[in-house]
């Protein structure tokens, strides 16, 4: 059953303010009674005054996963040692399930200023090959502090995938509707971390925009494609991340190129495929630009070539300019705080 978190609301009546004046006994002075005032409405609660960052355990999680690899008949954990199983990778390396496959965490993060009382958004990271939360994506892409300099009032979540592997799998985000369920559970975990009972209704209505950098793009595809909450992804932003499955890309947003954006911005190391993605939009007869967008307002659909294949390790932090990621999210307008956006 998925999760739902509904917001309750508290009538307020005012006092009454038509009480009158008694006489008593036809006495010639009359006894004025106090009149109080009508109970003014509660204040809305303010923007966070500090960041909140939780790394907590999720039931719908990537991992652990023991399905079969999509369009093959091929178990996903395919090789065994005694009582280890493990996955054998593209490149034919075996990964064991544990420690590789079996992290279970994802990362939560509300930035400072956040204001669950102004529109607000969800920004799903889906981070690359050879990735940690703890060491890659907050110290060395420094995701939770782009987000917060760029001034999106927008809760960030980035779920572990393959742990420091060469392997971009998807895990459960494979699964047909699965990704409907971890942003449930997400909007639930991310009013509990707010420490508001009231934001679960506006979590779960929030729009989702994607972001993936290089492996990600394969559960960012598989979302797109049968993840069962299509209507809630507002935006996608590849990171040097089109390594394949540009039919999926194609099918998503040619029926929602007016409602939805999509930000390619590519080394040389995607440039062909960015080139095949832009052919099959042309089918479509789909229009979009070439370079970086003013912004990523819904109808936005971009490819950015930045140059050479040596800037892919870093490219979240130094790709068109530094912090790239932050300048991005800047980009999508509605949704500042306080007047910060824009940076």
């Amino acid at each position: 059953m998925k999760r739902r978190a509904f917001l309750l609301g508290a009538l307020v009546l005012p006092a009454d303010a038509g009480a009158r004046a008694k006489q008593v006994n036809a006495a010639p002075k009359q006894k004025q009674v106090t009149r109080k005032p009508p109970l003014a409405p509660s204040p809305l609660q303010p923007g966070l005054r500090e960041a909140k960052l939780q790394i907590v355990s999720f039931d719908s999680s990537a991992f652990p996963y023991s399905g079969v690899v999509p369009d093959t008949n091929k178990p996903f954990l395919d090789a065994r040692n005694g009582r280890l199983r493990g996955h054998t990778s593209l490149r034919g390396d075996v990964y064991w399930e544990q420690p590789t496959y079996s992290d279970r965490r994802s990362l939560l993060y509300l930035p400072p200023g956040f204001d669950i009382q102004r529109p607000s958004m969800i920004v799903l990271y889906l981070h690359g090959q050879g990735s940690m939360l703890e060491r890659d994506v907050i110290a060395r892409q420094a995701v939770p502090r782009q987000l917060a300099d760029s001034g999106l009032n927008a809760a960030l979540v980035a779920p572990q995938l393959a742990v420091d592997a060469s392997d971009s799998s998807a895990g459960n985000f494979w699964r047909p509707g699965h990704f409907a369920n971890f942003i449930d559970e997400a909007s639930e975990r991310l009013m509990h971390l707010l420490g508001n009972p009231n934001a679960g209704y506006a979590f779960n209505r929030a729009p989702v925009v994607i972001v993936a950098y290089s492996g990600g793009y394969v559960a960012t595809a598989y979302a797109l494609d049968r993840g069962g909450a299509g209507h809630r992804i507002r935006g996608v932003i590849l990171m040097d991340a089109l390594y394949g499955d540009e039919d999926k890309f194609a099918n998503w947003i040619a029926p929602r190129r007016r409602q939805a954006f999509l930000l390619s911005a590519y080394t040389d190391s995607t440039k062909d495929e960015n080139a095949n993605l832009e052919g099959l939009l042309d089918k479509s007869r789909v229009s979009y630009l070439r370079g970086l967008p003013p912004s990523l307002a819904p109808g936005t659909i971009a490819f950015a070539g930045c140059g050479s294949d040596n800037l892919h390790t870093d490219f979240v932090t130094r790709a068109w300019r530094p912090d790239p990621l932050k300048h991005a999210l800047s980009l999508i307008p509605g949704y500042s705080v306080r007047g910060r956006q824009g940076v």
